[in-house]
């Protein structure tokens, strides 16, 4: 197994394996077990349906029992239009085949829209763990517009079965206060019924590129708006992975102010290796007494051996796992298949151990 993830990161295989963190030390970390449920959760206020709902995921699928997530996510037929998601390949207009993409490829969950999970719910509901996306960003208002906005209620998504939800919130926005309000509202009500939550902890503001830098996936960045996610209880961070660091510093560039920082953030809590700063998006989960699962992102020409890096810097850096949707599903279903099964092997391998 691990020779076959050595031959996916090709030239990074060492430093990614072989990487050793100086900055926040494993030892600080709670990293993804067996028992990670039962060290963490059932000292936490969440209730007995709640956990018994985290179990149920935790124990689904290819990774099931290790403490490790593979989620299959695929909102992107509202989030990118379902045109632009769906055309490379069409089977996925029918909502039937994303839940058996996720069955099929040993996922330990589903999440999507309210419409794909409600159509199939009593088909598989019972099979794999549903996770209703509740809010959206529309592409259809012109000229677009960039909000996340309840698509569904709690209800719904407890009405059909679903073990969880989950919902965006795009820092830095706005709206990002009103959409802070309305999530916090939900994962509350959502916890009360027995579900667990899962929150997309996004940046969105034109400001955040500077220079001709995005700072969208900036470690200092991303790890803030992580901690934003956990004090309104998300269970799981969903987190894009980090590309760059310094995003306070380019915003407090000149006469502009923004947010506060502490430089031994940036000489001693990061360097710029990929493990280091997402290691820092993890110390700000809690030090990862909440999970944090990256994002897959787009599809594009190396879909495997990017999918299998993230997983690598994931796992390395003390996160839960991926949540990969676009490189799966914009695929023939048995390749899908075939990549989520690759993600998972890098969770299954013993040889790709904590930084």
């Amino acid at each position: 197994m691990i020779d076959k993830i050595r031959e996916y990161l090709g030239a990074e295989a060492d430093n990614l394996l072989e990487h050793k963190t100086t900055t926040i030390p494993a030892a600080s970390i709670t990293a993804p077990s067996p028992t990670y449920l039962d060290d963490i959760f059932t000292l936490t206020n969440r209730n007995n349906q709640v956990l018994r709902s985290l179990q149920w995921m935790f124990s689904t699928g290819r990774l099931a029992n290790t403490g490790y997530l593979s989620i299959l996510p695929v909102d992107q037929g509202i989030e990118h239009s379902a045109g632009a998601s769906f055309a490379k390949n069409p089977a996925y207009f029918d909502a039937e085949n994303i839940v058996k993409l996720a069955i099929e490829g040993g996922c330990n969950g589903v999440a999507s829209t309210l419409g794909v999970l409600a159509l199939t719910s009593r088909k598989y509901a019972h099979k794999i763990p549903y996770i209703v996306k509740i809010n959206h960003n529309e592409m259809l208002t012109y000229p677009n517009k960039y909000d996340q906005v309840m698509f569904a209620s709690v209800k719904q998504a407890w009405d059909m079965g679903a073990a969880g939800i989950g919902a965006t919130i795009y820092f830095g926005s706005p709206e990002s206060t009103r959409q802070l309000q309305e999530v916090s509202e939900a994962f509350q009500h959502a916890h009360e019924l027995g579900m667990f939550t899962i929150l997309w902890c996004y940046l969105r503001n034109p400001a955040f590129v500077q220079g001709g830098v995005d700072y969208h996936t900036a470690a200092d960045l991303t790890g803030q708006a992580n901690h934003l996610g956990v004090t309104i209880e998300a269970d799981i961070i969903k987190q894009k992975l980090p590309t760059v660091n310094g995003g306070y510093t380019a915003l407090n560039m000149g006469e502009s102010s923004y947010g506060k920082i502490d430089k031994r953030v940036y000489t001693e809590l990061t360097t710029d290796h990929p493990i280091d700063l997402t290691r820092y998006q993890v110390a700000n989960c809690y030090m990862g007494k909440i999970g944090l699962i990256s994002s897959g992102g787009a599809s594009g020409e190396n879909d495997f051996a990017e999918a299998v890096k993230t997983a690598v810097i994931n796992k390395r850096a003390g996160g839960m796992g991926l949540i990969s949707g676009r490189k799966a599903f914009q695929r023939p279903m048995a390749e899908g298949v075939q990549l989520l099964n690759a993600i998972q092997d890098v969770y299954l391998c013993k040889e790709v151990t904590l930084a």
